[in-house]
């Protein structure tokens, strides 16, 4: 990524863009992120058109509210200029401008959209900085899903699937072990019963001191912090961190209280010591990965905030 120049509406570049793609190279990038992406939600658009729901999967499209055709549409992110009659699909695109580049057709995105988006580039750094400091903790066992439902009875399920343990064994289950959420945003759907037991009290101005990269949520929302800055983020890095948050979101549900089975889910029966172990072995290697994919984002965010020196360093979103 490097600092595009702020010039005209229609500026002729005078210094060449560190990265600059020919029409066949980021075309070849374009489909093969068309193709990835159409592999990922052929299933879930199928259901959709179907009016099927799912309660893993619908999870990626409902909370994070970002619909298929924008995780389809590939942005090659801020500083890179695309060359070539194939850009006519960005010329209308409002993050995106027309620029001369030695009289071939091209585009790049503009300006503008980094200076409106600055103070989220500011959360997003300042939230990973905070979190990627902190020591993983593999304590929780994912058994946030666990108070959501907690001391609810029938009216409390969140889906429409049976409990493993029915209401009395989820109940217990909580009852016998330390909640350690440190995920505000899955703090906030804990029941009022349970928001007591959690180690720690969380509020929206705790994300910076309490979140840790162990965290399943905060990992998954690497993915929500790549599309809230697009397209100044490259949708490649937008494509792994959705893969990401899909696998984080099935070892979410398999150790959640719910039976998953006749959707072809096994559970991690956190219950149990030999179940607990194999939670921590799944949310460990998902850690690691989070961790090389959060660096990454957190280096695009240095990049921007270079590219714009006024960019506030937020503690809100």
């Amino acid at each position: 990524m490097s600092c595009v120049p702020s010039e005209a509406p229609a500026p002729i570049l005078t210094e060449a863009p560190a990265s600059i793609l020919t029409e066949a190279e980021w075309t070849a990038r374009r489909d093969r992120h068309h193709a990835a992406v159409d592999d990922l939600l052929a299933d879930h658009l199928r259901r959709r058109a179907a009016n099927e729901s799912h309660p893993v999967h619908d999870f990626l499209f409902t909370y994070y509210n970002y619909r298929p055709g924008k995780l389809r549409f590939w942005h090659p992110g801020y500083g890179t200029v695309l060359l070539g009659a194939a850009t006519r699909d960005y010329r209308d695109h409002p993050g995106y401008e027309r620029i001369a580049m030695d009289g071939e057709p091209a585009v790049r995105v503009t300006d503008a959209v980094l200076a409106q988006r600055s103070g989220t580039v500011g959360f997003v750094h300042g939230l990973l900085a905070a979190t990627a400091s902190r020591p993983a903790q593999l304590g929780c066992f994912g058994l946030h899903e666990w108070a959501m439902v907690y001391r609810t009875g029938d009216e409390g399920v969140r889906h429409s699937v049976p409990l493993r343990l029915g209401h009395e064994g989820t109940d217990q289950l909580v009852e016998s072990m330390q909640l350690r959420c440190t995920h505000y945003d899955a703090f906030r759907f804990f029941t009022p019963d349970a928001a007591p037991r959690n180690a720690s009290p969380l509020t929206p101005d705790s994300r910076f001191a309490r979140e840790q990269p162990g965290c399943l949520h905060a990992g998954m929302d690497l993915y929500k912090w790549c599309f809230k800055l697009s397209p100044l983020v490259d949708s490649d890095l937008l494509l792994e961190c959705f893969r990401l948050a899909s696998a984080a979101r099935e070892l979410d549900m398999r150790a959640s209280p719910y039976d998953l089975s006749d959707y072809g889910y096994t559970p991690v029966a956190i219950e149990t010591a030999a179940g607990r172990a194999q939670y921590v072995r799944e949310q460990s290697a998902l850690t690691t990965r989070a961790a090389a994919l959060r660096e990454e984002l957190l280096n695009r965010c240095t990049a921007l905030r270079a590219c714009r020196p006024d960019t506030p360093f937020a503690t809100g979103g």
